[in-house]
């Protein structure tokens, strides 16, 4: 792997004058410009005193902007966006988890993460936009002295990213430029992308569902993003007629919102006409399939992703190959095989926990030798996830094996929602669960046992989590109860928990 891959995937394009990246109201940004802003971005945070592999945390609003500085930064240091709806609290949590080196924020704003910055002493970087789609400058405090000018090579870590374990602490997952660009290739291969394609992103860019399958599969083949603010129902066919888009990747949510708005747009779609839309990140329900092809005219490909994987472990095909409503694809890339719990490789219809291997896969979380020994078991990564695979090699997935609440894509830590409501006064136990919900899959909720003598309702509760965590982690169900029902040997029980209160 050679120094500054990600750069030299940009500087290799076909063509310097072809549009990389677009957005609303901004002129494009071409691969020649784009070339040279990752260049100069390298030699900006080396001059600030950061070297290969610091962390840099970038807190920026959705769009070209995030998506460019992304692939700038990495060129040079570890970029590590965070979800810009944190509280400080949280912002102060990952930013100290991580030893991150400088925040990234944008000119003017105004942030609870630049509190936290300065609470951990952390020097604030500032990016100014410029005229083209995700076009900027860096400015800000030293991190240190100027160090000697030098890219990433293929071994350094271009990304780090928190997902949520069983546990009440997140889990660090460094990704590779090796990594990284493994997996946009395996994208670019299933979807067969050309400089040709154009991908409407309405992913969030603190994702790896947005930053791997529409930021960089995208660029790695040479074709061009419209970046817009974020999803927006409302104006989805306004940047679909505006973009021109061959193809857009949402999770299950987004699209059956999208539905509702398909009918009264159809002259849109008809004249926008996309090669293939692609869902992940959550189980799209068949109902929802069929309705998307029937509406946009095109294939719908489901693929199965995770963080550990940079993204993309498996795939449904575009025709002539198979598209299997309810059946995450085969491979599509690393190695994927279902393991028995002895770590037996199993057959054809025989259920146990989905496994992979491959360039793709992370080489390890950070400090955090326990959830390596029993992630990384028998020389496989376990993703947590049962299923099983049919005679053509389709993955069924028929349930997690981790506790993890999966709320539209978005994964929640029980225990972390358990700590925060620990915290009041009132409460004396509590443990948090997943119920059922017709649209995002699952919600959160919560039961609690309060002390003796102390009185707080639901919404007190929901107000006190809501003061410390984004809003997606607040329960939107808290049960007060005498007693949580317990398990045969008297544990509190997460799974099944919602089925017991009657809830489901």
């Amino acid at each position: 792997m050679t120094a500054g891959m990600i750069l030299n995937a940009l500087l290799t394009a076909r063509d310097p004058a072809h549009a990389a990246l677009l957005a609303p109201g901004r002129a494009p940004l071409t691969y020649g410009l784009f070339a040279s802003l990752c260049a100069e971005t390298a030699a900006s945070l080396r001059a600030l005193g950061l070297a290969r592999n610091d962390k840099l945390a970038i807190v920026l609003p959705n769009g070209p902007d995030m998506a460019a500085s992304f692939i700038a930064c990495a060129c040079a240091v570890t970029a590590a966006p965070l979800n810009p709806a944190y509280r400080e609290e949280e912002f102060h949590f990952y930013m100290e988890d991580l030893h991150a080196r400088a925040l990234l924020v944008e000119e003017g704003s105004a942030s609870p993460a630049i509190a936290a910055a300065h609470r951990l002493g952390i020097p604030i970087l500032t990016l100014n936009s410029a005229r083209e789609a995700g076009a900027f400058s860096i400015t800000g405090e030293a991190a240190g002295p100027p160090l000697p000018q030098d890219l990433a090579e293929g071994t350094d870590v271009a990304l780090v990213l928190h997902t949520s374990g069983t546990t009440s602490r997140p889990k660090i997952v460094p990704l590779t430029h090796a990594n990284l660009l493994a997996s946009a290739n395996n994208i670019c291969s299933t979807l067969r992308l050309t400089e040709e394609d154009r991908c409407l992103n309405i992913m969030p860019l603190f994702h790896i569902h947005g930053l791997v399958a529409a930021i960089l599969a995208t660029l790695a083949a040479g074709g061009s993003v419209f970046a817009t603010p974020g999803f927006n129902a409302l104006k989805f066919f306004g940047w679909m007629e505006e973009a021109h888009p061959s193809w857009y990747t949402a999770v299950p949510t987004m699209h059956q919102t999208i539905l509702q708005r398909a009918e009264r747009n159809h002259a849109i779609i008809a004249s926008n006409p996309l090669r293939f839309i692609r869902s992940s990140s959550a189980s799209l329900p068949v109902p929802v399939f069929h309705a998307l092809e029937e509406a946009f005219h095109c294939p719908v490909i489901e693929a199965y992703a995770m963080t550990e994987n940079a993204h993309q472990m498996t795939s449904n095909q575009l025709p002539p190959g198979l598209r299997k409503p309810g059946f995450v694809g085969r491979a599509a890339g690393p190695e994927v095989a279902v393991m028995s719990t002895s770590g037996k490789l199993l057959g054809a219809g025989e259920e146990g926990e989905v496994v992979t291997r491959g360039p793709n896969v992370t080489p390890g979380y950070e400090n955090n030798p326990k959830a390596n020994d029993d992630g990384f078991a028998f020389g496989w990564f376990h993703t947590g996830d049962q299923g099983f695979m049919d005679e053509d090699g389709y993955l069924k997935i028929t349930g997690r094996l981790k506790e993890i609440i999966n709320r539209g894509g978005e994964k929640i830590a029980p225990m972390e929602v358990d700590e925060v409501l620990m915290e009041h006064e009132a409460v004396a136990q509590v443990v948090t669960f997943a119920m059922p919900h017709n649209l995002l899959g699952e919600e959160v909720a919560a039961a609690i046992v309060l002390r003796e003598g102390r009185h707080v309702n639901e919404r007190e509760l929901q107000d006190f989590a809501n003061q410390r965590l984004a809003g997606f982690k607040v329960p939107k169900r808290i049960i007060i109860l005498d007693e949580i029902p317990k398990g045969a040997t008297g544990k509190l029980q997460r799974i099944g928990l919602a089925q017991k209160l009657g809830l489901t």
